[in-house]
């Protein structure tokens, strides 16, 4: 009988969950709020620990980011980062990723990198690129900056449940950030080698044909060379006009190749007026963070147990007086209405992604502490013997989910209770990259749309596309080189 009620609200848990994905936005986690109203009415299990901190860490880091969206911030890093990218066409597929990467950790969301996708393409097409490359991994490693930044919403929710391992937020970013940027140069090798050049893909080629695209002027030399040569060897044309082909196919090669030594425009971000200052306080916030962090003693010490030790605030609470002060300071050096504050996107999507934390992390732990001794303490004895079955999960639970916050408030209490090593936790928790696994996020729906060369693409296969490879290669990359570096962290 015990057995057939853990089923069953595994089966409510599972439900809202499944419900959340297809309502989609708020719905995931105002599903997860009905389902701990199941379990806690109807099965009459005992509420779990409400996510406050978590909750609100990511309010604090959002609002934060919202003024400085307001104030132009995110431009002056959008601007930025177009010029590294447009700075180095030749190595595009190398240098795309990692500021990808490198933007999402100081941003602290990935919404940033919507803005670098058409520079990505234009950058690619314009150098005759496959698109696909540099705008797949680059989208791909965009995720990892998420467990890499000290200001995300899923590493607000993982501080606060490895808070008292003794792994606090300088061994995190000790592990996370090395085995990112391990991942995002595997990921690059490899996916320079993905797909046809674009005057063999076919794709592209009827795209040429139907006017969809244009060739490059980096390619119009060549594809006038392919055409001249397909022509001459179907014997479509007579000996006078062959001549006449080879003397417009050379006039055309030599319009091309001087078209080809003009380098093409640049891709100009304009940014507002103290966009850089707006910027620049709210990297000395994140720093700032990172100083409090890595020397506890810096933090405000109070006692606290039976004993009446002094122990320092928990960064939680400093990540949200810091997150809320920046916030107020880019406010008033940068004179930005508090009501523009509130209508900025980034807002409305953290406090989306707030919700969806608050209701899945509830949800998971009212059904995690009722159910210890029968599943929780089997399950985490299986990822006792095989830790690498953590990765798995956290890589599957993100991907049907989505959320990458969620999935932390699921997943890591289960290895934490299964007594599984601190440092192994972090090296796995990366695993989250899987949130690619399905074609249901922004980022990749947009660099889809975007390349008009139709080399991104997605498949009638829904775990098959253009982003599957670079994110199981920099799965295995990050995984793997996480679990090596964890090795050298002091306990």
């Amino acid at each position: 009988m015990e057995i057939l009620l853990v089923v069953l609200q595994g089966a409510v848990v599972i439900g809202a969950i499944v419900m959340g994905v297809r309502t989609g936005g708020l719905g995931l986690g105002l599903w997860g709020v009905v389902g701990t109203a199941v379990l806690v009415f109807l099965f009459h299990l005992q509420p779990g620990a409400i996510p406050i901190d978590a909750f609100f860490i990511i309010i604090a880091v959002i609002t934060a980011s919202s003024a400085m969206q307001a104030a132009g911030g995110i431009d002056y890093l959008v601007a930025i980062a177009s010029k590294i990218i447009q700075a180095n066409p030749k190595r595009l597929t190398y240098v795309a990723p990692v500021v990808a990467f490198a933007f999402t950790v100081l941003s602290g969301t990935s919404n940033i990198f919507f803005a670098l996708i058409p520079v990505i393409y234009e950058t690619a097409y314009r150098n005759g690129q496959r698109p696909e490359r540099a705008l797949a991994a680059s989208t791909v490693t965009s995720g990892l900056g998420i467990t890499a930044s000290p200001v995300s919403a899923a590493m607000a929710a993982f501080l606060v449940l490895m808070d008292g391992t003794g792994y606090g937020l300088p061994k995190i970013l000790a592990i996370t950030i090395p085995a990112a940027l391990i991942a995002c140069i595997a990921t690059s090798v490899v996916q320079q080698r993905i797909g046809k050049e674009l005057l063999d893909d076919p794709v592209f080629l009827k795209r040429v044909e139907r006017g969809t695209v244009e060739v490059p002027p980096a390619l119009k030399a060549r594809y006038a060379a392919k055409l001249a040569g397909t022509a001459a060897s179907a014997g479509s044309v007579g000996s006078t006009a062959e001549s006449g082909t080879d003397a417009a196919g050379a006039t055309t090669t030599a319009t091309a190749d001087n078209s080809a030594d003009v380098p093409p425009p640049r891709i100009e971000h304009p940014v507002p007026p103290g966009g850089a200052v707006s910027a620049w306080i709210f990297i000395a916030g994140t720093l700032l963070i990172v100083l409090f962090g890595l020397f506890s003693g810096l933090r405000p010490a109070f006692p606290t147990g039976e004993n009446g030790e002094l122990e320092p605030i928990p960064m939680a609470t400093i990540i949200e007086m810091v997150m809320f002060t920046v916030a107020l300071v880019i406010i008033l050096v940068r004179k930005v209405k508090p009501s523009v504050v509130v209508e900025q996107p980034l807002l409305k999507a953290g406090f989306v992604a707030a919700v969806a934390l608050f209701g899945i992390a509830w949800m998971a732990d009212t059904f995690i502490t009722a159910n210890e001794e029968t599943i929780i303490e089997p399950l985490g004895a299986m990822i006792e013997s095989n830790p690498l079955l953590l990765a798995v999960a956290l890589f599957l639970v993100c991907g049907l989910t989505t959320s990458q916050s969620a999935t932390t408030n699921t997943m890591i209490p289960i290895a934490l209770a299964a007594g599984l090593a601190p440092g192994i936790i972090t090296a796995m928790w990366p695993s989250l990259i899987g949130v690619w696994l399905f074609p249901a996020n922004g980022s990749q729906i947009a660099a889809v749309e975007t390349d008009l060369t139709g080399s991104t693409k997605l498949t009638q296969v829904p775990v098959y596309h253009s982003f599957t490879i670079p994110m199981l290669v920099s799965w295995v990359a990050v995984v793997a080189s996480g679990l090596l570096i964890q090795l050298i962290i002091p306990a």
